[in-house]
């Protein structure tokens, strides 16, 4: 799809966002829906009205309605790069094609991401929210609009030729706070950076380098303080040329100020000297590689987009460039997650207004269809009607929900086919267990052909919509769109989410593996230049790489290639790589040690190189993302070998002693309902297991210790056994696969008086529940076989003695089974 295309597809989406402010008014007059708590919002600025010369060509319309028409506001670029304002003047309103060729020096339409205009407000450069990544971010978005993608509507990742920097020296801020606190905490940050870099400041901003809490502040500062060369750091740099926020007449005197404190504290930091032996790459930090994220994604139908970049604070921001933007605000339980995420908690939620809300009815009801789709991890698999993404009004009515029920998702959606809150639900099969405590893809898709469709990890679930498809009419535009719980905090989800994403167009299945191919999450290309030890130009040895979490790196497929694509580099060995960070060779979690291959033309590509390795590791930070340096070590590559690569193993530390593990463990509540299912067959999802699961969770075991195992306890696995013995008895279909040749219309007074017909019951519990004529094989401590069958006979002579009516056979038998169900075999393991 070229640019023009592209541009074309997208208007619609500025057409109809036009058009939501006079829709919200509308609907904050409707009386319908229950009423549903509204978040601040505030409102764009009204768009300027073009009046200059029309557009010389369509590529110039399209810069004017994808980017032009969103930057040219007074809070946005237009308040400087406006005529006879700042140069380069590209959100001028008097001659749109003058503002075209402007924006044309400050934009990458190859690689948006990398434009010099997104760069700039990214790093915090009149970002017009609270959040420079979100900025960034959006007008990542408004010039790929403008720029178009490939024929697949993917954003295509083109390499990056990195910065050429060798291994020098290198120090690592140490754990106190102490020193900074002392040179440049008290003496500069607080009293002349609080009033705005403090979380207590009238209008706090972040990065809270001046908190009144020393370690805090010293934890947000790190990223700018340059402990090599003090000139560098952002700190001096924003008073020396960029003039912010002098404290006195002369900035030049304060940033000399400001370098004199940092080279003090930097002078008390060891400097580690890379070893001179070693075969050593150039250095990077992790952001001077390639952005990866987002790789060939298919978002052109995207109406709502939250990668959770900040990473800080309490708003989501969407930046899908789709006006207006429905940010979520974080309540409760919730924190960030390092690498770009939220982490939700019991009691916590991020939910947006009801008035940003009403863009997504707006749209969705014009193409009656949508997905939505998130990178999530269930916290757990035992959380039951836990909603993770919500459209609704209340825990009874809603426009669409997708929830967790133990190991499996349900999707329900208002349509013409199904009731206000969205029934009959599609659930995912029992059988399969989709919904894992893993970081997962999962799409909802829906059309109005086919209705509901799940994806997990970019396949079909097989589960077909019973209701099929219908309209999306009685969609309600007063709702709000909520994560990790119900509008109300009921219904509470427990889990992380790196991405959530909203079409106003029903994915296809190759569109749904298309977007689980990309990935997610905060990842780099990082190319390690090694031309001068394989004597080739450009050639490099790229790792991707990403932040875990919040303290440690992973990195994935060591490659070589190389960036100009007529070389056809080939014998070229490579063996034992290993990572370095900051001059110093990484102690553990050398995974690529072993390594050891040659690159040869047969197996090089000129596109995307020769993969090394498959195989990924992870390596602590030390002074965060933006400040690490990384490089590569070899035991050979080319002609070039190290003979002393050997590094000795971490002293282990001493054994210490500790308490005796016992040998048994008691099943917890979730494993004791699985157990069950899986012994009867009774599914979980059985009405009258589900409600007694229910009111007895509780009272089930919480702790696998035997030592806290009370009689509380064991009445509640009583009451959990019944209810499975009595649906597997009552299930002709489950009973006869489980008790073969068992007849219920005998007496059992006389039925049971025969020692053969009680083995047809005492058989099968004895060989589903593992209990065996040796040693247990659970535990081996478990009675013989013919133990219990002696207890079992005794169990049902009594209750079958005299017992001649109806039913009575069902009766002793569903006895039976309870009292081995319910027993230590089941309980311990």
């Amino acid at each position: 799809m070229n640019r023009f295309a592209f541009g074309s597809l997208r208007m619609r989406h500025i057409k109809h966002a036009a058009a939501l402010a006079a829709l919200t008014m509308l609907a904050a007059c409707s009386g319908s829906g229950p009423a549903t708590t509204a978040n601040p919002i505030t409102a764009a600025p009204t768009a300027q009205a073009y009046t200059g010369p029309a557009p010389d060509n369509a590529d110039v319309q399209s810069f004017k309605i994808n980017l032009w028409q969103n930057i040219q506001g007074s809070d946005k670029c237009g308040g400087c790069h406006h005529a006879g304002g700042q140069s380069p003047v590209f959100a001028r309103a008097d001659d749109i094609n003058l503002a075209y060729e402007a924006a044309n020096t400050v934009v990458n339409l190859t690689n948006p991401s990398q434009s010099e205009m997104v760069l700039k407000v990214a790093g915090g450069h009149n970002c017009w929210l609270a959040s420079p990544q979100a900025c960034g971010a959006t007008l990542t978005v408004w010039i790929q609009n403008w720029a178009g993608a490939s024929a697949v509507g993917g954003t295509q990742i083109q390499l990056q030729a990195p910065p050429i920097q060798s291994v020098g020296p290198s120090k690592t801020f140490p754990a106190s706070s102490a020193a900074f606190a002392s040179l440049i905490w008290q003496p500069i940050l607080v009293p002349y950076c609080s009033r705005c870099h403090s979380d207590s400041a009238q209008t706090p901003q972040a990065p809270y380098f001046a908190s009144a809490n020393p370690d805090e502040a010293y934890a947000d500062a790190q990223a700018k303080i340059n402990l090599i060369n003090p000139a560098q750091s952002r700190f001096v740099i924003r008073l020396a040329t960029e003039f912010h926020h002098c404290w006195t007449s002369s900035c030049a005197a304060d940033a000399a100020i400001m370098q004199s404190a940092i080279t003090a504290f930097a002078n008390g930091i060891p400097t580690t000297q890379v070893d001179p032996s070693l075969i050593v790459s150039k250095e990077l930090s992790l952001y001077q590689g390639t952005v990866a994220s987002a790789q060939n994604r298919y978002d052109n139908a995207l109406i709502a987009l939250y990668q959770f970049q900040t990473g800080s604070g309490q708003i989501a921001y969407d930046t899908s460039g789709v006006q207006p933007e429905l940010d979520l605000t974080l309540s409760g339980n919730v924190t960030w997650v390092g690498g770009w995420g939220i982490n939700i908690a019991s009691g916590g939620k991020a939910q947006g207004s009801t008035e940003a809300s009403a863009k997504l009815a707006t749209l969705i009801q014009s193409t009656g269809e949508f997905s939505i789709e998130a990178w999530i991890a269930n916290g757990n698999v035992t959380q039951k009607n836990a909603d993770i993404v919500s459209y609704s009004g209340g825990d009874t009515t809603r426009n669409v929900t997708l929830t967790q029920q133990l190991q499996q998702f349900q999707a329900e959606v208002r349509s013409s086919v199904t009731n206000d809150n969205g029934d009959p639900p599609l659930l995912t099969a029992l059988a399969n267990n989709v919904a894992q405590a893993s970081l997962q893809h999962v799409v909802l898709t829906y059309d109005p052909v086919n209705g509901r469709k799940l994806y997990v990890n970019g396949v079909f679930t097989g589960d077909a919509d019973p209701s099929k498809g219908g309209t999306l009419a009685a969609w309600d535009n007063t709702f709000a769109l909520v994560v990790g719980s119900e509008v109300s905090g009921d219904h509470g989800w427990a889990g992380i989410v790196r991405l959530l994403a909203i079409h106003d167009r029903a994915l296809t299945a190759a569109q749904v593996q298309q977007n689980f191919t990309a990935g997610v999450g905060e990842k780099y290309y990082l190319l390690f230049d090694v031309s001068s030890l394989v004597n080739i130009p450009k050639s490099y040895i790229m790792l991707t790489a990403s932040e875990l979490d919040s303290y440690s790196y992973l990195f994935t497929r060591p490659t070589y290639i190389n960036l100009d694509p007529t070389q056809k580099p080939t014998n070229i060995p490579i063996a034992g790589i290993r990572i370095g960070l900051n001059g110093a060779e990484v102690p553990v979690g050398q995974a690529y040690l072993p390594l050891n291959g040659t690159i040869s033309a047969a197996n090089y590509s000129p596109t995307a190189g020769q993969v090394l390795s498959t195989v990924g590791t992870a390596i602590a930070e030390e002074n965060g993302p933006a400040l690490d340096q990384i490089f590569l070590t070899f035991e050979k590559i080319g002609s070039n070998t190290h003979t002393d690569a050997v590094v000795p193993p971490p002293v282990p530390p001493a054994p210490v002693d500790t308490a005796v593990n016992p040998d048994y463990g008691v099943r917890t509540f979730d494993k004791l309902l699985y157990a069950m299912s899986n012994i009867t067959g009774v599914p979980i999802t059985d009405a009258n297991v589900a409600s007694t699961f229910a009111s007895v969770q509780q009272s089930l075991p919480s702790s696998a210790s035997v030592d806290a195992y009370s009689a509380s306890n064991q009445q509640a696995v009583a009451q959990l056994a019944i209810v499975f013995c009595s649906e597997l008895v009552n299930n002709p279909t489950l009973s006869a696969k489980f008790f073969p040749g068992l007849n219920y219309s005998q007496p059992a007074g006389s039925y049971f008086a025969s020692q053969s017909n009680m083995n047809l019951v005492i058989n099968p519990l004895i060989t589903n529940t593992q209990i065996t004529t040796m040693s247990g094989t659970q535990i081996v401590t478990q009675p013989l076989a013919s133990d219990v069958t002696t207890e079992l006979t005794s169990l049902m002579g009594m209750l079958s003695a005299g017992q001649n009516g109806a039913g009575q056979t069902a009766a002793v038998t569903t006895a039976a089974c309870a009292a081995v169900l319910g027993s230590a075999a089941i309980v311990l393991h």
